[in-house]
């Protein structure tokens, strides 16, 4: 096991991503290394996985997430739409007639600072990300920042009111499940085991109150702001190669990608583990 540190644009500072190798696949069901990831998840929630064979498949990190189902009672993985099983390959798609609502992430865009699923009453705890073709044209890099380092640039009134549930959440429409899920109304922060989580997509977020709007915006500026970049950790593709995966917590880190330059780019995604968020119940608009 190692580690591997990866500078972000204030070369005085880095995070420590913790940093495994898969041999096989039955690596996935040894209890030394199945520990290892779960002590990772438990501690930093995200490790970086690099397999040492050909799993296009992506069979090493299924038997994981079975593993964490069976053994530490993690949710299994959710449906990503009505017609998307458990895996979604991600790579730029042209836009075209037929794909009249396509997820931001089958675009090659700029896809802002979020995290999964945050119009979902029960968003997944954690998702995974395996590289079966990177970006080789200088974009696509996958930047993760962590929420008590955002929490720490609030004040303590934009603290609160992002903890009530005062803001509508719309269901983007390529994730709609079911007739009547077109809107939730929830909280932005919350804290979890002792820790401050959160859910986020700015475009989809609302405030139903001016208390809501005034920690919105100050989030906002918040995230786009000089004093938190040194606390982005950039993930490029030269540090995340084919054959490398990452495992994150989706409450714990908001995450965001530049622009793809590369056609060929080709992600495959997993989330499971979905769980309510925040202690109040959330409330569905018809």
């Amino acid at each position: 096991m190692s580690r591997i540190k990866s500078l972000c644009k204030d070369s005085r500072h880095f995070e420590e991503v913790p940093v495994l190798e898969a041999r096989s696949v039955d690596s996935s069901h040894q209890d030394d290394h199945f520990n290892a990831i779960q002590a990772h998840l438990k501690s930093a929630a995200v490790v970086k996985i690099k397999l040492g064979f050909e799993d296009d498949d992506c069979r090493y990190l299924e038997q994981v997430i079975l593993n964490l189902n069976q053994r530490h009672g993690h949710g299994l993985p959710i449906d990503h739409s009505a017609s998307r099983g458990w895996f979604w390959d991600i790579r730029p798609m042209a836009k075209s007639p037929e794909a009249l609502h396509q997820a931001r992430s089958e675009t090659a865009n700029h896809f802002p600072w979020h995290t999964d699923c945050s119009y979902e009453s029960s968003p997944p705890r954690y998702f995974g990300l395996q590289v079966l073709e990177p970006d080789c044209c200088g974009g696509g890099t996958l930047s993760i920042l962590k929420v008590e380092k955002i929490v720490a640039h609030l004040s303590e009134s934009s603290r609160s009111a992002l903890c009530q549930s005062e803001f509508s959440i719309n269901v983007p429409p390529e994730f709609i499940k079911a007739e009547n899920d077109g809107q939730i109304v929830g909280s932005i922060l919350s804290i979890d085991d002792g820790e401050w989580v959160m859910r986020f997509r700015e475009d989809i977020f609302t405030p139903l109150t001016e208390a809501a709007a005034s920690a919105l915006a100050e989030l906002k500026d918040v995230l786009s702001g000089p004093a938190i970049e040194a606390e982005i950790l950039h993930l490029t593709p030269e540090s995340m190669p084919r054959g490398s995966l990452i495992i994150v917590g989706n409450r714990q880190w908001l995450h965001a990608r530049n622009a793809v330059k590369d056609p060929n780019r080709h992600l495959r995604r997993v989330r499971w583990d979905a769980q309510p968020f925040g202690s109040a119940p959330l409330t569905t608009i018809s």
